[in-house]
């Protein structure tokens, strides 16, 4: 019978994901909810992961090891940042432990970037950079994390340089939800309109400077030409991933593309975007990824 090492935690603003995982990786059980950074403050970040452990028959020994919105200012203890440069063996060496609790359990810091030019910041993403590329990781390398606030990250040598992060997926949210174009989008089924998405990846991508106009085409396009709202979704996609995509390729390019960290629909989306303005991509799942990069942190801590 397998044997529990850890227990690993991606604790997101508004999402929860619990592994129980033994020295070999394998995962022995997981769950998965929606008591984020938000919904844990009331009952308390402590009571939550228990009733999380207890699901799964965790050891009360067991260490925890936590990426995420728990180590934020407003979270379970903050974790601080390391700076860029940042090298990404660093993240596992200034692992915060909560004070207060049984058992040992760690939370991962983020990493900022404090240039007053292009002061940024990462939580939960450098996890999943550890998972993709490894601590030691070799050459240099851009990574692109999309998500509500999607991250472009250039890394050389295993050492984070510079990295931007994208309002791209809230401004989706914000835009066909919140303005005239949700008239547009109403009633979209879940098929997506290839062409339509690959044309405003295009034309966004082309000239990016008109992507308010492109916008609004979505919905004057509409009235005048018909289209489906599925079609209408996608061109608010494609316009604002591509105007995504004219900042991060903007500047020179590892010969070996851009490293994807992704899954579902966003994989689907992204990678159908970079096929579009023909860049080539390594694809990784950000589960695996942020999982990975859990299981290094274990390892480095505890040789779990």
């Amino acid at each position: 019978m397998k044997q529990a090492a850890y227990v690993a935690v991606d604790w997101g603003t508004s999402s929860f994901r619990l592994w129980l995982v033994d020295r070999a990786s394998n995962v022995l059980g997981e769950r998965r909810s929606h008591e984020g950074m938000v919904a844990a403050g009331k009952p308390g970040f402590a009571a939550v992961l228990q009733s999380h452990m207890d699901a799964v028959g965790a050891a009360h020994e067991l260490p925890v090891i936590v990426c995420g919105m728990a180590g934020a200012r407003q979270g379970w203890v903050e974790a601080g940042y390391v700076d860029t440069p940042a090298p990404l063996a660093a993240i596992l060496r200034h692992a915060v432990v909560v004070p207060g609790q049984d058992r040992d359990i760690r939370i991962l810091p983020g990493i900022a970037q404090r240039d007053r030019a292009a002061p940024d910041v990462m939580r939960g993403e450098e996890t999943q950079l550890l998972g993709a590329l490894g601590i030691d990781a070799a050459g240099e390398a851009v990574v692109c994390l999309p998500g509500t606030h999607s991250k472009w990250v250039r890394v050389n040598g295993g050492t984070v340089e510079r990295f931007a992060t994208f309002m791209t997926g809230e401004l989706f949210d914000a835009v066909s939800r919140e303005t005239i174009l949700s008239h547009a989008v109403s009633g979209a089924d879940d098929a997506v309109d290839i062409d339509a998405f690959e044309s405003a990846v295009t034309a966004s991508f082309d000239a990016p400077a008109l992507a308010a106009n492109l916008l609004f085409q979505v919905r004057s396009g509409q009235l005048l030409y018909g289209g489906t709202p599925s079609a209408a979704r996608e061109k608010i996609s494609g316009t604002l991933i591509g105007l995504e995509l004219a900042a991060g390729l903007a500047g020179e390019m590892p010969g070996t593309g851009i490293t994807l960290v992704a899954s579902g629909r966003l994989q689907m989306l992204y990678q159908l975007a970079f096929d579009t303005v023909s860049v080539p991509v390594r694809s990784i799942g950000a589960e695996d990824a942020v999982r990975r990069g859990l299981a290094m942190a274990a390892q480095s801590i505890w040789n779990a």
